[in-house]
């Protein structure tokens, strides 16, 4: 259950208590007051990713508003089928005239603006709606993908995979990049109810739309990786850069992996360098602690010169979450190997069908899928 329900519902229910003079019982011809129903959740967010992806955008044609409510239907089928897990997002620009959904677009929800160091392509970034298809293998992938795109003006489309696809000590995702380095290390635990209620899940208090309640905001940032160069450099080079061993991923000062200790130790960088990119994604201070994204990347090879990273996280506000990380990196060294070049923000609804909803399509049969 939702926590924040769940704190209503319990505060309601002593409140009750009070008045009845120590009795919770209702009074005559007064029905009990049933428990919420639990807060839906978008698949392919919390669940652990597997080996395969494709990210795909896609814009909407006018006129065609009825295809939510496919895309609704096919994608229930496609996880009653178990074949792969699908998430549906919404660009901003799917909520403007075209459909009527102008008074209906998710608060946080703006085009992903260029930061220092991007080289945004247009051909690669934005999308009136985003696919993410995540299966163990990519036969499995392509049929579903063929199938979700009918009637949609394909934007772009970029295909993932997960590089040692494991987990680290602590049983949190992870995966190593074209770089050679461990992904996933500081990550929230996903498993975290109500650390993700916290940090990834919409809810009303932000003052959403109530079609958004139970959603999340995802960023995809598309990251060529210029692995020829950074090879020229010895390891040691490369772990002060990033302020991590490139064997095991403990970080330099020595602590595991998973460990979130601060640098108060370490004022000078004279152990992780003040500009080593953990420190600078996350100084692990309090202020910094509520900025924390769920990531969820995978690496991608299109040839030698073009490769590197899908970039992908989630959270209830793409400013104070990515966006504040993301300035926090405004001239690190690393700047100096990597080329951001496409992507977007987009919001997934608590399930399809919430999304299909806006357009007059009532609910499909197959139920949302958490995770």
């Amino acid at each position: 259950m939702n926590p924040h329900l769940r704190r209503r519902t319990l505060v309601t229910g002593t409140a009750a208590a009070a008045l009845g003079g120590c009795s919770a019982r209702p009074a005559t011809g007064e029905r009990p007051t049933a428990d919420p129903a639990p807060v839906p959740h978008p698949a392919g967010v919390t669940t652990p990713p597997p080996d395969r992806a494709v990210f795909a955008a896609f814009d909407l044609p006018a006129g065609r508003g009825d295809l939510l409510g496919r895309l609704a239907d096919r994608i229930g089928a496609v996880h009653g089928s178990g074949s792969a897990t699908v998430t549906l997002a919404a660009g901003a620009s799917l909520f403007d005239d075209r459909f009527g959904l102008t008074g209906a677009r998710p608060r946080r929800l703006t085009a992903m603006p260029s930061f220092a160091g991007d080289l945004l392509d247009p051909g690669q970034c934005h999308g009136d709606l985003l696919l993410q298809i995540c299966a163990p293998a990519s036969d499995r992938i392509a049929p579903v993908l063929a199938d979700l795109g009918k009637g949609l003006a394909a934007r772009w489309r970029i295909d993932g995979f997960r590089q040692e696809n494991t987990v680290t000590a602590a049983g949190l995702p992870s995966t190593r990049n074209l770089f050679g380095f461990r992904e996933g290390a500081g990550n929230p635990d996903p498993a975290d109810a109500a650390l993700m209620d916290r940090l990834v899940w919409t809810d009303g208090a932000d003052g959403e739309p109530a079609w958004t309640v139970g959603g999340t905001y995802q960023v995809v940032r598309l990251i060529r990786f210029a692995v020829e160069l950074w090879n020229r450099d010895p390891v040691p080079v490369q772990e002060r850069i990033l302020g991590r061993r490139r064997s095991g991923g403990a970080s330099l000062g020595g602590e595991a992996e998973d460990a979130r200790t601060g640098y108060a130790a370490d004022p000078d960088g004279a152990v992780t360098p003040l500009d080593a990119h953990i420190r600078r994604a996350d100084p692990r201070t309090a202020e910094s602690e509520r900025h924390r994204i769920l990531r969820r990347g995978y690496s991608y090879r299109r040839n030698d010169a073009d490769q590197g990273l899908i970039f992908v996280c989630f959270q209830r506000d793409p400013e104070s979450g990515f966006a504040a990380t993301q300035r926090r990196l405004t001239g690190e060294i690393l700047d100096r190997y990597v080329l951001p070049f496409g992507g977007g923000y987009w919001f997934v609804p608590p399930s399809p069908a919430s999304l299909a909803t806006l357009t007059g399509r009532s609910a499909p049969r197959s139920g949302p899928v958490s995770g």
